[in-house]
Formats: C-alpha cells, structure tokens, sequence
C-alpha cells in the first residue's frame, strides 16, 4: 500500500511538472507534424502558403488570419479533388490519391506548426471565443502533434462542449464541439486524410473512459452530427421522422477493414449475377427488368437533383446569414482595433511631448547652472588677482622704502 501511495504521488508530481512547465512536446515526426505525405507536399507548394503566410511571423497575426479566412476543416477545398473512377487503394479512401486545392485551414494549422506553439498558446486557442474553426484548429494540432497518452488530458474538459461547428467545406455537417473531440479520439479517417494512429492499449482505455462517461448514447457518435436534411432548428422533417428513429435506435456497427468490405461488395455482385441467370426465363423479363430499373434509376436521379438543389438552396441562405453576422463582426473588431491604435497613438504622443518638455526644462536647468558657475568662477578669479596686486605693491612699497632707508644711512 505504501508503495502503491508513492507511486501514485510520483505520478500526480510528474503531471503537476507537466501542467506547469510551458514548452509543448512534440510526438512523431517533428519535421512533417505527422500528415500526409501528399497533403504536406501541396501545402508546401501552395502559393497562399510561401507567399501570404510567409510574411506572418508571429502567433497573433496567424490567429487573425484563422479568424478571417477559415469556414471549413477539412483538408481540400470543395470540389478540388477529384477522385471518381479510382478503386482500392487510390480512391480516396485512405487519403493516398490525387490532390487538389489544399485548404486554408490546414495551411494555417502547419504554419501554426512552425511556429511551435506553447501549452499556453494551445490553451488560449482551445478556450477562444471569436470563432469556433480557431478552437477547431485548435484541437486538430493536438491530435497531429502530442503523445497519445496525453489527448485524452487534453479533450476530456470539452467533451460536452455544445458550441455548434460546420466541418464541411461548403457546409452542410453541422456538429457540437463535444462531437467533433469525440470524433478525433475514436476515428481515423479525417476526410480523405488520416490522424496519426493512436497506439491499441491507449486506445481501448479511451473507449472504455468514453462508454462511462456516455452510457445512455451506446457510443460517442450515435445520433449527434446534424445531417443536411434537417432544418434550422435541428429537427427533421415530419415524413422522415420515423427513419429517424430507427436510426437513433439501430446500434453502431463496427468498423470494417477496406479489404474486407471489397470483398463483401464483389461477393454481392456475383451472387446478383447468379441469382439474375437462374430467374430468368426469357429476354422479355430481362428487359422489363432492365427498362424498370433505369426508370428508377432516372427517377431517384431526379430526386436526388431536386433535393440536393433544395439543399444548396438552404444553405446559401444559411452562408449568406452567417457570412453577414461575421462581417458585421469583423468590421466591429476592426473599429475596436482602429479606436485601440488611436488611444496609443496619442498615449505616445502625450508621453512623447511630456519628455520633450521634461528635456527641455532640464537643458535649461544645465545652462542656468553653467552661467552660475562661470559667474562665480570668474568673481573668484577677480578677487584673486586684486589679492595678488595688493601683495605686489606692498612688496614693491618695502622694497622703495628699504632703498631710501639705505640712501639716507649712506649720506
């Protein structure tokens, strides 16, 4: 028992040196923060990141920039990557394709990277209250950069943070900073990227530290992302309540291996193939099949257009009143800033004419002094030599009378 107790004491001594010692370590590779190989060869090469993020040197400049520019976490701009047709390994699944136009966020989070930020900068970026995408910034450069024993440390204070964030670039995922924390625990997949593995013990513990802390959801993703069919309140529509309810009650599956669920799509198709040869009888049959089949094709199409144009239409009202709200903010901090700057500009200029009376009055002072002391130096001169003069007429008056003295002696 003793020696259960020192040990733990050790610990909490270790945690307390950790809390308060200000320079963050740094986990994996400490020259490519540990993203992809792709990924950090088009932030590198982007022409937003060696031109406009290069001539921001320190942390408040790229907060600023963060606050302004970014409206998405994911790794690549909308529509920028273009992964249809490809299969396997090469389809964007595991984060290995083409690219495309690498996203401001990232580029910030690396640029943040090489600025090698401390734990109380880390702290201030995950408690901000400007902008949700500089707490989300936030959180992604502690997945990419600290040991994974310590994130769950680090996350555990915001694991029912109900601060709404849109992930999605061009929106349309909408979610609670609780969810987004959990999410970066327990998944791998980033969109069309990957977080650093977190070791398998490491990673069962957090599960475990997860079902107690949730026990009623069933798991910390179930039921939580706002889809892009439900409305401004959060609610779904009325006709797809009920799906809705089976989804809340259906419980998660578990994730599968890539090679796995290509080999479970391959065996659908052969038995669909095989199933199709022993049912039909005649062309007639297949072709009704196939005639239905495009009509239903055409037609889910056609709702797909219609709902993803209804979608679009949503929100763009939805940019447009959020994009409205932040310029109205924007411009706010920018008188803030302006009237801030005004007040220095004249503190200083008070402060400067203060020291400039102040120089003046003490060079006054200096020659005031001057002219004091030649003043005196030269009356002390003048009584010196009529002092000196007397003395030399009294000498020359014992000498004339030592003479005539001498004379008169003679005679």
């Amino acid at each position: 028992m003793a020696s259960t107790r020192e040990h733990s004491e050790e610990e909490d001594e270790e945690d307390t040196k950790k809390k308060n010692s200000n320079t963050l370590p740094l986990w994996g590779n400490e020259k490519t923060m540990n993203l992809n190989t792709l990924l950090l060869t088009n932030i590198q090469s982007s022409h937003y990141f060696k031109v406009n993020l290069f001539e921001y040197k320190t942390y408040h400049e790229v907060i600023d920039e963060i606050y302004y520019k970014v409206t998405h976490l994911e790794p690549w701009e909308k529509g920028s990557r273009k992964t249809a047709g490809q299969s396997g390994m090469c389809g964007g699944v595991r984060g290995v394709g083409v690219g495309g136009i690498v996203s401001t966020a990232f580029s910030c989070l690396y640029k943040l990277f090489t600025l090698r930020l401390t734990r109380k900068q880390v702290t201030g970026l995950l408690n901000h209250t400007d902008s949700p995408y500089l707490r989300g910034l936030g959180f992604m450069y502690l997945r990419y950069t600290q040991p994974p024993a310590d994130l769950w440390g680090w996350f555990e204070p915001f694991l029912e943070d109900e601060e709404m964030i849109d992930v999605k670039a061009g929106g349309g995922e909408e979610m609670m900073m609780g969810v987004l924390v959990r999410k970066m625990l327990t998944k791998l997949d980033w969109y069309g990227t990957l977080f650093p593995r977190i070791p398998v013990p490491i990673q069962m513990k957090i599960q475990k530290q997860l079902q107690e802390r949730f026990p009623a959801v069933g798991g910390p993703q179930v039921g939580d992302v706002r889809r892009p069919g439900a409305g401004e309140d959060g609610r779904r529509h009325p006709a797809r309540e009920r799906s809705a309810s089976r989804e809340r009650q259906r419980p998660q599956a578990p994730p599968r291996d890539i090679a796995e669920e290509i080999a479970l799509e391959k065996e659908r198709i052969r038995r669909e193939r095989e199933g199709s040869r022993g049912r039909d009888g005649n062309e007639s049959n297949s072709r009704d099949r196939r005639d239905s089949k495009s009509r239903e094709r055409h037609d889910s199409k056609t709702r797909e257009h219609r709902d993803s144009k209804s979608r679009d239409h949503r929100d763009s009202k939805t940019r447009d009143h959020r994009d409205s709200k932040s310029r109205e903010h924007r411009d706010e901090r920018r008188r803030e800033r302006e009237h801030r700057s005004r007040d220095r500009d004249r503190h200083r200029s008070r402060s400067r004419s203060r020291e400039r009376r102040h120089r003046r009055s003490r060079s006054r002072e200096r020659r005031a002094d001057g002219r004091r002391e030649r003043s005196q130096r030269s009356r002390s001169g003048s009584r010196e030599r009529r002092r000196r003069s007397r003395e030399r007429d009294r000498h020359r008056d014992e000498r004339r009378h030592r003479r005539s003295g001498s004379r008169e002696r003679r005679r």
